[in-house]
């Protein structure tokens, strides 16, 4: 059958009210409107459900009948929606967030001090992994979203780029370089290097990079961890380069940090499965994240450290 929820509400409304024109003032309706309603219905149903007269309407054996089941259902149908709009408000629960390590260490902390202010029932769970985790965790739904190096190319997700942040240099100050007025790509030219290697999102563009720039390198480490780059250029081993988002230098090393220039950037993505809502509480953090980050824009273009 054919019927609307609208057509069974003005029922049940003439069914309390006994009369056309009370039911259409306590529902917004006038009086033709609801004779109208009514009648539509009867048709569909084909059957009578109420008997006019000019001076009152009274129901049918069919119409009290549905008058008595209908009240109750409607009733329990309203109260689910409004259950789930409700939802929809919720700010609560657990979020769980995957990001690569430089940008755990960077953006995350000042993401997960400010939820904690903003939405104090929000409980977020971060896991700090290498970029290719964090891309299998997304996909496999182990997580809501995640936080990656991009550009990203993949059917899978749905992206978002929310920062961009250049490339640096990291030397020793006593290193010739320290003291160039201006870091060019071809100074890097026949230099040891010590990189991250490939589970981190940025050794692709960095490679990419050097190659674009036509710098030949001999890369004489490769390590999981961006912390472990410091004490290996301390040491001589070899110059590095990082993203910005890996400073601050640890205090009391005799390191620095310089431009590179053409610069040459990275940048950062939300991202989450394709074609799958995030819950009301992961949304929140989503968009906290972006807050966070362009923040974090703001206060580079503010103050620059390099």
């Amino acid at each position: 059958m054919n019927y609307t929820i609208r057509q069974l509400r003005v029922f049940v409304a003439v069914a309390q009210h006994g009369s056309f024109s009370q039911a259409g003032q306590s529902i917004g309706l006038s009086q033709s409107a609801v004779s109208h309603s009514i009648k539509e219905l009867e048709a569909e149903m084909g059957i009578r459900l109420l008997d006019r007269t000019t001076r009152e309407v009274m129901l049918t054996e069919a119409g009290q009948q549905l008058a008595t089941r209908l009240e109750r259902l409607l009733e329990e149908l309203n109260t689910t929606l409004l259950d789930v709009r409700s939802y929809g408000h919720q700010r609560s629960g657990t979020v769980r967030v995957a990001a690569s390590q430089t940008i755990s260490a960077q953006l995350m902390p000042q993401t997960l001090a400010a939820s904690q202010q903003t939405f104090p029932d929000i409980k977020i769970m971060l896991r700090d992994r290498p970029q290719q985790w964090v891309l299998q965790s997304v996909r496999n739904a182990e997580v809501d979203f995640g936080i990656v190096v991009g550009p990203l190319q993949s059917p899978d997700f749905t992206c978002e780029p929310i920062l961009d942040e250049p490339f640096l240099l990291l030397c020793r100050r006593d290193d010739r370089l320290a003291s160039v007025p201006q870091i060019d790509w071809s100074l890097l030219n026949g230099r040891t290097m010590v990189l991250q290697d490939y589970a981190s999102g940025s050794r692709w563009l960095i490679d990419e990079a050097l190659r674009a720039q036509q710098v030949q390198a001999e890369i004489v480490q490769e390590i999981g961890h961006p912390v472990t780059l410091y004490p290996m250029v301390e040491a001589g081993i070899g110059i590095s380069i990082l993203p910005a988002l890996a400073l601050p230098l640890p205090e009391g090393r005799p390191l620095m940090v310089r431009r590179i220039f053409p610069e040459i950037n990275r940048t950062l993505m939300l991202i989450r499965r394709k074609n799958r809502s995030l819950s009301p509480a992961a949304e929140a953090i989503w968009q906290e994240v972006r807050q966070q980050a362009v923040l974090l824009t703001q206060q580079r273009e503010a103050n620059p450290a390099f």
